[in-house]
């Protein structure tokens, strides 16, 4: 169950290119590749590693969104403009009984093409963890 490092940290906008132009021009990110979501968005990297997330609702479909990461209505209290704060771990099995023991609620999935399986979970402040395990650990399901 070890947590291992932070992985990267999400922004959810409505100022998508802004904050592109922020991330790139004055922070130095680099725009790199980005799964194929049903909502627009870009990954911001620094060498090799996408250290922000950016998502932002489609006009087109604005379900798609909320429907994969979850609704929640802007200024909500909670994380607010950083949708989730994401952490690469081991040990899956022993954090859904851990979850379980402790009568936490989680949500999980595996990102297509990524090979991570995901668990999600909120502190008792409203902030959304993201735990990241190898999609390998997911067929050990309990």
């Amino acid at each position: 169950m070890p947590i291992e490092r932070l992985d990267h940290y999400t922004i959810r906008t409505s100022k998508l290119d802004e904050t592109r132009r922020f991330y790139v021009d004055v922070i130095g990110l680099e725009v790199g590749e980005r799964p194929p979501f049903n909502f627009p968005g870009l990954w911001l990297y620094k060498g090799d590693r996408a250290v922000v997330h950016v998502i932002a609702v489609d006009e087109g479909d604005p379900k798609a969104l909320g429907e994969y990461l979850g609704r929640r209505p802007e200024g909500q209290a909670g994380t607010g403009t950083i949708d989730h704060v994401a952490f690469a771990a081991t040990g899956l099995a022993e954090m859904r009984e851990r979850l379980k023991r402790y009568n936490v609620a989680y949500r999980e999935r595996t990102v297509p093409n990524l090979m991570i399986h995901q668990l999600f979970v909120e502190d008792p402040n409203g902030v959304t963890l993201e735990l990241n395990y190898p999609a390998s650990e997911s067929s050990e399901r309990s």
